[in-house]
């Protein structure tokens, strides 16, 4: 009868951060995601056990009861060691050379997640979700209450992990997540000041004119009596169906009977003619 390999893998190591790890390349990006570097003997165990990929892990510290969840990003660390992001060293309360308890899980692809920036400098960024989805591709999954660290800008943001579905601990590789967030820790609202009708209105003085003149503005007419208004005379002629239009016309000027007479007794051509050349008379 062959020997059965257990299906779980589950390991102590002690835990140091990225900074401790020794060789010429600069491995500062696994500080900007949550996976984890374990030595080659790990994955010699692995490849021996029926386990799901891609591989997850359970990291737990148990002398503070804290737990949260990771992948892993290579083999090449010493025997005995693993190395962590310095944010997963804070959540589980590690120092360096501390023991941390690494288990395979499986776990559920997630559906939704939601993140409280710790900080109100996390509303400066122009488009937070899509710094937040480019950043989220250097991790493996997703842990409820974690405080993540993402590096845009050359600064670095923390967010705290308030709520995932479907489970507390979900898997976000190759997943179709919706993103939610809170209000950023600390951050306070814009107090709307209340309208003061007690303040001056910018523009009500008097202007005056560079000639000297009034302004055109006449002051608003005083308000009408009954006894100034005064009916009109009634059309008695009016009959149904016909419209009359009153018009102004102008006064005929007065006529002068005694131009009339001048008119009446001119005549046109009615003198005598004259001839230059005066016609003699025959013998």
């Amino acid at each position: 009868m062959g020997r059965g390999f257990p299906n779980r893998f589950s390991t102590q190591y002690r835990c140091y951060s990225v900074s401790m790890l020794a060789g010429p390349n600069d491995r500062s990006d696994v500080e900007k995601g949550g996976k984890i570097i374990m030595p080659p003997s790990a994955l010699d165990q692995l490849s021996r056990l029926n386990i799901t990929y891609p591989m997850l892990f359970k990291l737990t510290n148990k002398n503070s009861d804290r737990m949260t969840h990771c992948g892993v990003l290579e083999f090449v660390a010493d025997e005995g060691i693993c190395y962590l992001p310095h944010w997963m060293m804070q959540n589980l309360l590690l120092e360096e050379g501390g023991l941390v308890q690494v288990e395979s899980v499986n776990l559920m692809v997630a559906t939704y997640s939601k993140f409280q920036p710790q900080s109100p400098d996390f509303l400066d960024i122009t488009n937070p979700k899509a710094v937040l989805e480019n950043a989220l591709r250097n991790f493996a999954c997703l842990t409820t209450g974690d405080v993540i660290a993402i590096n845009y800008n050359e600064k670095i943001y923390e967010l705290r992990v308030m709520e995932t579905k479907p489970d507390k601990a979900v898997s976000i590789i190759e997943c179709d997540m919706n993103v939610d967030f809170d209000a950023p820790l600390g951050y306070k609202e814009p107090e709307r000041r209340a309208q003061n009708h007690d303040e001056p209105t910018a523009f009500t003085g008097s202007g005056n004119r560079l000639d000297g003149k009034t302004k055109g503005i006449e002051p608003s007419p005083a308000p009408l009596t009954p006894s100034d208004f005064k009916r009109g005379i009634p059309n008695y002629d009016f009959k149904v169906g016909r419209i009359t239009f009153i018009r102004n016309s102008r006064p005929q000027p007065r006529k002068n009977f005694e131009d009339d007479d001048a008119l009446n007794r001119f005549i046109a051509f009615s003198g005598q003619g004259q001839s230059l050349r005066k016609k003699g008379r025959k013998p």
